[in-house]
């Protein structure tokens, strides 16, 4: 499927199982680094989907807007009042040097041109300002839990073997990034968290999310993160 309809099909049930502990904790890990870089600022999310993100950004940035390919999508960040528009993460509707960071969570792995979506990233950014971008980590746990398991429905028709994906070394995210652009540190995301069901568990669900916590900015462990995000400068 192209990714406009795959995700269209997809917002019927987005939020369906978003309250459980595995997805709070990720959302939680990936609100608190954008906040690192975005207290005050001007903020663009790419890939804003139906707002979860977006909306916990506004409290604390200066303005925060999103993009989205999906009309089904965005009509949900819509409702809660959120500034969105629709439009592709390769050709984004917004002015060079315009914004003080632009972050995409689960989105740029779904990408085919994903030089060109971290080149619209930069250009949009500020001098001095930040990108902050997440990949999918072809050398972590959760990649070998995905080729291990069945596909997992997104609707009634549709599964998550049905949009493009694709899984990133290092040395890969390296590749995609503009020479303007600087990769100065890491957080990793989900390192040893084996399947999302086991953070339901009382008492050991608990106690990998305080492990999730620290892992994810250690040096060596951050590089095992299922999500892997590269916090990258704009050269001044």
């Amino acid at each position: 499927m192209d990714n406009r309809a795959y995700y269209d099909d997809f917002a019927g049930w987005y939020e369906r199982e978003r309250h459980l502990p595995y997805h709070r904790m990720l959302d939680d890990l990936e609100v608190g680094l954008v906040e690192r870089y975005a207290v005050g600022k001007h903020v663009l999310e790419v890939g804003c989907g139906t707002g979860l993100i977006l909306g916990r950004v506004a409290d604390f940035a200066a303005t925060a807007s999103g993009i989205d390919l999906s009309g089904g999508m965005l009509a949900k960040a819509a409702a809660r009042g959120l500034n969105v528009a629709q439009a592709s993460a390769t050709n984004l509707p917004i002015a060079d040097n315009s914004v003080d960071v632009a972050y995409s969570f689960k989105v740029l792995a779904h990408i085919p041109d994903i030089a060109g979506a971290m080149r619209e990233m930069t250009r949009v950014v500020k001098p001095g300002g930040w990108v902050l971008a997440e990949f999918y980590n072809t050398r972590s746990l959760r990649r070998l839990v995905k080729k291990l398991k069945p596909p997992t429905a997104v609707s009634e028709q549709t599964n998550d073997e049905h949009v493009y994906t694709r899984y990133d070394s290092a040395a890969d995210i390296q590749s995609y990034l503009p020479a303007d652009l600087e990769w100065v540190t890491s957080r990793g995301i989900r390192v040893i968290t084996p399947v999302a069901k086991v953070l339901e568990v009382p008492v050991l669900g608990r106690a990998i999310r305080a492990a999730e916590n620290v892992l994810a900015d250690l040096p060596g462990a951050r590089s095992a993160g299922g999500f892997l995000v590269a916090c990258c400068r704009k050269r001044k």
